[in-house]
């Protein structure tokens, strides 16, 4: 495939803009060949106003028929074949493994929501029968159900340039709700997002799909903003930093009509190592863990940032067989020059604080960044609150309290993360039920015995917590409940039933499970 190196609006391509900027590859600073042209505030405005358009047919398909463009748009992808893994190593420097299981994981998210359209329940239909002689006022006839919101907006993430990106889950999402998308590619790999673009498109066109239904403009931070600002804009999906993601929930909520951001913006995702695993898997712990942190370079959103344990001979046995761990753990090439200044930067900041420890560091390679482990007191953790925050790439700190209540003491410090995790025994979860108690508040999922990194697309997965980890902590960006970022609830009141949406008539025709006078059920009226 040739990379045009233009906006996707619609069907059509479109260069108006002057503004232009090439790929560059991580591993050797060279700009890629493809000259990429920024979108303009009018071929966004286009992009929107064809989605705003295409809208008032797309929320009419049909369930199957959504749920056929979806496994359009996974066969498309596969149909890309080594074009797409090729361009995308060339633009992030990921291994070729790692981004033929991330394909795998796109398309099968795409197929997850088909299944969930095809089944139909997850329009949360409910349905409260007419009490005509009720006393003293007769009760009428009430039904709900979710319906989709209108044109939506997503982000590309930079660390996940298919799964979090053009195709990802908040694309999948959107669509399968009956909401056209307007994606902002990442600059980073645009040449990676063109070809799935494209793959999108021709899935549309062979699915029938309205003109509209799905749009891409390309550029840096301009054109992301006249996105959010679109007023025919009704929601945006965001993975990124704090920084990208909180300026645009501050834009969605200065519009005349704000509009809901449902922005992803990293996590230091705490580990806490309990005395019983330490004393059975020390070494197990040691080895799991550096892997855990060094996994992609450190650049997903769920690397462990932040290990808490208690002080004690298994606790310093731990840290000598994490040094060594360490020192196993392969550097890697980070996606951008930016991104390897700032670790470094930050890096540099813990190692130069007079009260953190330099643990231990993995082996060099030049042009590349390698893991690193700092140690700090908790008492002085407690005392400087920006410790807690992410830094972004492969390294973790491991934060050394004195007794259980310190442990407690540093959980209830923290602000919102993705994950929190517990290595731990029976018995020390009945011994610290209380950390248990309080991650509840402070995550969106805690893992026991295992590692955040590795998110599992199943409809029960959260993928959010609470601010600043998101922008949404009662949403996820993962699994299938992210439909109902881009859903709302609407309530008919003694509507004739032909009027009724089909999940909402007497006679089920869809055969889905709905909330009847209280009760679920698959009958008929």
């Amino acid at each position: 495939m040739n990379l045009t190196g233009k906006n996707l609006i619609g069907a059509n391509e479109s260069t108006e803009g002057a503004s232009t900027f090439q790929a560059i590859d991580p591993s050797s600073g060279k700009e890629l060949d493809t000259v990429f042209t920024e979108a303009t505030e009018n071929e966004v405005d286009h992009a929107v106003k064809l989605a705003s358009r295409a809208f008032s047919q797309y929320k009419q398909t049909t369930p199957e028929e959504r749920a056929a463009f979806l496994d359009a748009i996974a066969e498309e992808i596969l149909n890309t074949g080594e074009i797409l893994i090729q361009r995308c190593m060339s633009e992030t420097a990921l291994p070729e493994a790692r981004l033929n299981g991330e394909r795998m994981r796109t398309v099968n998210q795409l197929k997850l929501f088909a299944s969930l359209l095809r089944d139909g329940s997850w329009v949360n239909a409910r349905i409260d029968t007419a009490i005509p002689d009720r006393q003293p006022l007769p009760k009428p006839d009430i039904r709900q159900i979710q319906v989709p919101l209108g044109p939506v907006g997503v982000f590309g993430a930079s660390n996940f340039p298919l799964a979090f990106s053009v195709a990802g889950g908040d694309t999948a999402s959107a669509l399968a709700a009956g909401c056209p998308v307007v994606v902002k590619a990442h600059p980073l790999h645009p040449g990676t997002s063109e070809i799935v673009g494209k793959a999108i498109l021709k899935a549309a066109e062979n699915t029938n799909m309205p003109d509209g239904v799905f749009s891409m403009i390309q550029g840096m931070v301009d054109p992301g903003i006249h996105l959010v600002k679109h007023p025919l804009l009704t929601a945006v999906g965001f993975t990124g930093s704090f920084g990208g993601g909180k300026a645009l929930f501050d834009i969605a909520n200065k519009r005349e009509v704000p509009i809901p951001v449902y922005a992803e913006m990293g996590s230091s995702n705490p580990v806490f190592l309990l005395p019983g695993a330490l004393k059975e898997r020390t070494q197990q712990i040691a080895s799991g863990l550096a892997g855990s942190v060094n996994l992609g370079v450190g650049q997903f959103c769920t690397n462990p940032g932040l290990v808490i344990s208690e002080k004690s001979k298994e606790q310093s046995e731990f840290v000598e067989m994490f040094r060594t761990a360490i020192g196993e753990q392969q550097p890697g090439y980070m996606l951008s020059g930016g991104m390897k200044n700032n670790f470094t930067q930050r890096t540099d900041q813990l190692a130069k604080n007079s009260v953190i420890e330099k643990v231990a560091a993995g082996p060099h390679k030049d042009g590349a960044v390698n893991m690193k482990a700092f140690s700090v007191a908790a008492r002085d953790f407690l005392q400087d609150e920006h410790l807690a925050e992410e830094v972004f790439g492969p390294s973790t700190l491991l934060v050394q309290a004195d007794e259980h209540k310190e442990i407690l003491r540093i959980a209830e410090s923290l602000e919102g993360h993705l994950t929190a995790t517990i290595h731990g025994t029976e018995k020390d979860l009945e011994e610290y039920s209380d950390l248990i108690d309080i991650l509840e508040q402070k995550v969106g999922r805690i893992i026991f015995n295992g590692y955040p990194t590795g998110v599992e697309v199943c409809p029960s997965m959260i993928h959010g917590g609470p601010y600043p980890a998101t922008t949404a902590p009662q949403t996820t960006s993962v699994g299938t409940a992210a439909i109902y970022r881009f859903t709302r609830p609407v309530c008919y009141q003694n509507f004739p039933q032909k009027s009724l949406p089909m999940e909402l008539q007497d006679a089920n025709p869809r055969g889905i499970m709905r909330l009847i006078n209280g009760t679920f059920s698959d009958a008929a009226l």
